[in-house]
């Protein structure tokens, strides 16, 4: 069975696809001898799925590459098995929901003669789940999504830059699969910005004629931080825009109820605490939240706690919004005016209940 998983693996940094494919499949019949029916039945669904053939999985794993750096300036995420865990506000899901089924009725609407490109754009702050967003819609599909790198596209040279985006657009244009700009605003800027040079502005001109003649046949997915950035023209290419937002009151807490569904807590029985809870990550990204927790959680594991405490997501929420810097005094104020009593401050740290009351006293 190490023999099959050496050779996968080897196949793998070689590129080989067949390699890979041949070995997985040896794997899992050996697997299901040994009883591992469910185990083999994945590996099996995983190597069988998707739209692409073996030789279209070949290209896809073939990315075109920078001339300059030789850095590869396209990911490749194929959709297998998994499901990419997002929780979206109810407007945000829906429109979502209605652009995975425009690509999977794309023949169906066209008999009725609508052409209407399948083109979406993602704006909003950092960590929101935009890339998170552009993985759901490949695993809803079946299509492989073909990610941009930015940092390779933009080369110091201009010239090379305009190259890598007809490259890019031409790699995805050759199979089913979905292409996704990330950062978009990195090469989508306003061609009126005074400070650009006049070959920037005719990268831009050149993305924009790519973009029209790929859009026509195939699913484009652009994100950006930076909406304000980008060229006018721009939006103009993209028939679904969605602004991803930071989570509100409701998505909060299905937030925590996901990250929290390995784990016991008791916060969730608490209404208080769990009120005190959602109004301090208010205002954070999905991704956010999502490390606060993790980090109370694995304090609770390291410190072999049967169960995450109020207290843990509450010191959680303290250090990530002080960026790890830790004063005393404050972290036992906050905690106090939070609900936590002296005695359980000066458990979890350590310290006497007279310095807690010290502390406490300055205020």
């Amino acid at each position: 069975m190490y023999s099959e998983i050496i050779k996968i693996i080897e196949g793998g940094l070689k590129k080989d696809t067949k390699k890979v494919f041949g070995y997985a499949k040896m794997l899992a019949e050996k697997l299901k001898k040994d009883g591992e029916a469910k185990l083999a039945e994945t590996i099996l669904a995983i190597i069988g799925k998707g739209y692409a053939s073996t030789v279209t999985m070949d290209q896809l794993l073939t990315t075109p590459v920078d001339h300059e750096s030789r850095l590869d300036i396209a990911d490749v995420f194929v959709p297998g098995n998994e499901n990419e865990e997002i929780i979206l506000t109810k407007p945000v899901e829906q429109k979502v929901f209605d652009f995975v089924n425009t690509i999977k009725h794309k023949k169906e609407l066209r008999g009725y003669g609508l052409t209407t490109p399948s083109t979406l754009l993602l704006y909003g702050l950092p960590g929101g789940g935009k890339t998170s967003i552009a993985k759901k819609i490949s695993i809803e599909t079946g299509l492989p999504l073909v990610i941009a790198r930015f940092d390779a596209i933009v080369s110091s040279l201009l010239g090379n830059t305009a190259k890598n985006i007809r490259k890019i657009f031409e790699f995805a244009d050759q199979k089913p699969c979905i292409l996704f700009l990330d950062e978009f605003d990195a090469i989508a800027k306003a061609r009126d910005d005074q400070y650009e040079l006049g070959e920037l502005k005719r990268v831009i001109n050149s993305l924009l004629q790519n973009m029209d003649q790929f859009s026509q046949e195939n699913i484009l997915i652009a994100a950006t931080n930076h909406q304000e950035l980008l060229d006018r023209a721009i939006w103009r290419r993209f028939n679904t825009v969605i602004e991803v937002a930071y989570p509100g009151e409701n998505e909060i807490k299905a937030l925590l109820y996901s990250f929290t569904e390995t784990y016991k807590t008791k916060i969730f029985n608490d209404p208080k605490q769990l009120e005190a809870v959602v109004k301090l990550l208010q205002g954070k990204s999905p991704s956010d939240i999502k490390n606060i927790v993790h980090n109370a959680i694995a304090y609770s594991v390291i410190n072999n706690k049967k169960f995450l405490e109020y207290i843990d997501l509450l010191n959680g929420i303290y250090q990530f919004d002080h960026h790890g810097a830790i004063s005393m005094e404050e972290l036992t104020n906050f905690l106090n005016q939070h609900g936590i009593t002296q005695s359980e401050i000066a458990e979890r740290y350590e310290i006497s209940i007279r310095q807690v009351r010290n502390f406490l006293n300055k205020q």
